[in-house]
């Protein structure tokens, strides 16, 4: 079930406080599954010591592999370097995810399980049962919440979650994607994705999140506005956008 020749992408910026237990999580499943690798990009944003920490820990163990991408211009461009280096290397599933533990290593078996039973897709959802955002401040509730809501209602979706950023892919999507002008430089980019790939066999995985801040940047906000706006317009004149 779990015998595929599979990797998890990871941004990292800043995460030298919680670095030593999401490293010792994600240690255990890749020993319990005696197979994967972990693909981390960091960029200019981190100005703390993870850069050096990640550089150690390759050194030590080539399962994780460090990606210095001091080209990078915002997350979004850090997902799909670290896809671009998983695809050239033959990585058959495809998981990104977020550091610092608001994502929990121990859902990936989940993913790669889903993703070797038919489905191209396996998005990770808080909303369904079995997943949850209850550590998670009110606001970041609220945020995703209504956020799902929206894009559902504007895009003609009907995921239970449109904004998580736990997911997995078979490479054949990732490829795919990474040829597509994605519009969202930020958070907007799950739910873009899961719109641009509606047509793919997908499934929902249910996660537990922990967001660390309510926090969420106006340029992040605005850019998703800017962008569902877009698709919107798009899908009322019979042009929606898809990836096939």
């Amino acid at each position: 079930m779990y015998d595929c020749n599979w990797a998890v992408v990871v941004p990292m910026a800043n995460e030298e406080a919680e670095f030593g237990l999401f490293i010792s999580e994600m240690t255990a499943i890749l020993d319990r599954l005696k197979s994967g690798f972990v693909y981390i990009v960091i960029d200019t944003v981190s100005s703390d010591r993870t850069l050096e920490l990640c550089q150690a820990l390759s050194q030590r163990d080539s399962r994780f592999v460090t990606v210095w991408a001091p080209e990078n211009r915002n997350v979004v461009d850090a997902y799909l370097r670290g896809f671009r280096e998983a695809l050239e290397q033959g990585h058959e599933v495809i998981i990104e995810m977020d550091a610092g533990m608001s994502h929990d290593p121990k859902a990936i078996p989940m993913f790669i399980r889903v993703l070797n039973e038919g489905n191209e897709c396996a998005f990770g959802s808080r909303f369904i049962n079995g997943g949850s955002m209850a550590d998670s401040p009110l606001k970041r509730r609220l945020l995703s919440r209504g956020g799902t809501l929206l894009a559902n209602f504007l895009l003609g979706t009907r995921l239970r979650d449109m904004t998580s950023g736990y997911q997995g892919f078979r490479s054949e999507v990732v490829a795919k994607l990474l040829q597509y002008d994605l519009r969202a430089t930020a958070h907007f980019y799950q739910t873009e994705v899961r719109y641009l790939l509606r047509g793919h066999r997908c499934f929902e995985v249910p996660i537990h999140y922990k967001a660390p801040s309510p926090r969420v940047s106006k340029n992040a906000i605005r850019n998703a506005l800017r962008s569902l706006a877009f698709y919107f317009v798009q899908r009322l004149s019979g042009n929606a956008a898809i990836i096939k």
